[in-house]
C-alpha cells in the first residue's frame, strides 16, 4: 500500500507535532522510529522508500548536539549531511518530493539585517557545517524534488526545550540568567507543523518556485526578550530574568549573534510565512503549561 507521507526524525520536537498534524487532517503517514530506519545506511533507506513510495518525505531526522558537534563533526556529518544525501537519492528515483529540515546556522550570523535566502552561507561552528553539507547534498543529488526549510529556535510541548524549561522557571520562582545578545526568532513547532503540510501539498502539485524556504517566525528578538516575554504572559515577574553576555557561558561552540532569517522568498507564492513569534508564543503557552504539569505529576 502507497504511504503518502514519511516522516523521519519522528520523535523529535518538531516530528511529534508534525506527525500529529498530519494525523488530525486524516492523512495515511509512516513515521518510523531510529531503530526501524537509519537514514546513513542505503540499503534500509532505499528498501523502506521503495516499498512505500511516499509523496512527500520530511527529513526531521539530525545531529542536533551543537557543541558535540565540535568535537565529533565526522559523526555529526554522517546524520546530518550524508544520510540526507541517501534519502535525497532514493527520493530522486521515487518521484518523491523531499522536505529538508536545515537551520539558520548555515549562517555567518556577523549581518544587520534579515539573511535572505541566497545569502552567503559561512557557518561558525561545526553543527552549521554540517548542515551546510547536508544542503548542498539535498539540492545537487535531487534537484527537480528536493527542498530545503530553515527554520530556527524550536520550541513546543512535545520534548524538553528552552520555553518549557521558562514555564517551569515562572512557577518556582527561580531567577535565570539568560543571554542578551543573540538576535532570532522563537518558533512553535506546532506552525512549522502546519506549513509544512501546506509545502509539502504545494510541491506535489508542482506550484513552488524555489527550493530554498526560510520558515521561522515573523519578527525578531532575543533569549533575554523571550524570556521575559514568557514570564510576563504567564503573569510572573521579568525582572526575575538577568541579561548575560553570550560569552559569559563559555559554551564550546560558537553561536550566531544573529540568526534572523529573512521571509522575501514566500512573497510572490501561494504560501504566507509564519506569524508573529509573540502571537505564537501567546497561542503555545497553554499546550506547555500542560506539558510541565504533564511531567511533574508523573515525576
Amino acid at each position: 500500500m502507497s504511504v503518502p507521507w514519511l516522516v523521519t526524525g519522528a520523535s523529535g520536537l518538531l516530528g511529534h507535532d508534525l506527525v500529529a498534524r498530519l494525523r488530525r487532517d486524516g492523512e495515511d503517514v509512516l513515521a518510523p522510529g531510529r531503530d526501524a530506519l537509519d537514514i546513513t545506511d542505503t540499503g534500509a533507506v532505499r528498501r523502506m522508500i521503495a516499498a512505500h513510495r511516499p509523496a512527500v518525505l520530511v527529513n526531521c531526522a539530525a545531529w542536533s548536539a551543537v557543541d558535540d558537534a565540535e568535537t565529533h563533526e565526522r559523526e555529526a556529518l554522517l546524520v546530518n549531511a550524508e544520510g540526507p544525501a541517501r534519502l535525497a537519492a532514493a527520493c530522486r528515483d521515487t518521484g518523491t518530493r523531499l522536505l529538508h529540515l536545515s537551520t539558520d546556522y548555515v549562517f555567518p550570523g556577523d549581518g544587520t539585517r534579515p539573511y535572505r535566502e541566497h545569502d552567503p552561507t559561512g557557518p561558525c561552528n561545526a553543527y552549521g557545517r554540517t548542515k551546510l553539507a547536508g544542503e548542498r547534498a539535498v539540492l545537487s543529488t535531487a534537484p527537480e524534488h528536493g527542498h530545503i526549510v530553515r527554520t530556527a529556535w524550536l520550541y513546543g510541548a512535545g520534548r524538553p526545550n528552552f520555553v518549557r524549561t521558562l514555564v517551569r522557571a515562572a512557577r518556582t520562582g527561580d531567577t535565570l540568567d539568560v543571554i542578551c545578545d543573540q538576535s532570532g526568532q522563537p518558533t512553535w513547532t506546532a506552525d512549522l507543523a502546519d506549513l509544512l503540510v501546506r509545502l509539502g501539498r504545494a510541491a506535489v502539485a508542482d506550484s513552488l518556485t524555489t527550493r530554498l524556504h526560510h520558515a521561522t517566525s515573523a519578527g525578531e528578538t532575543t533569549w533575554y526578550g523571550l524570556a521575559r516575554e514568557v514570564f510576563r504572559l504567564l503573569g510572573a515577574d521579568p525582572r526575575r530574568i538577568r541579561p548575560v553576555p553570550a560569552d559569559a557561558l563559555r559554551r564550546p561552540a560558537p553561536r550566531p549573534a544573529y540568526g534572523v532569517l529573512s521571509h522575501e522568498g514566500w512573497r510572490p507564492g501561494p504560501l504566507t510565512p509564519l506569524r508573529d513569534w509573540r502571537a505564537a508564543l501567546a497561542a503555545a503557552l497553554p499546550d506547555l503549561v500542560r506539558a510541565e504539569s504533564t511531567r511533574e505529576m508523573s515525576t
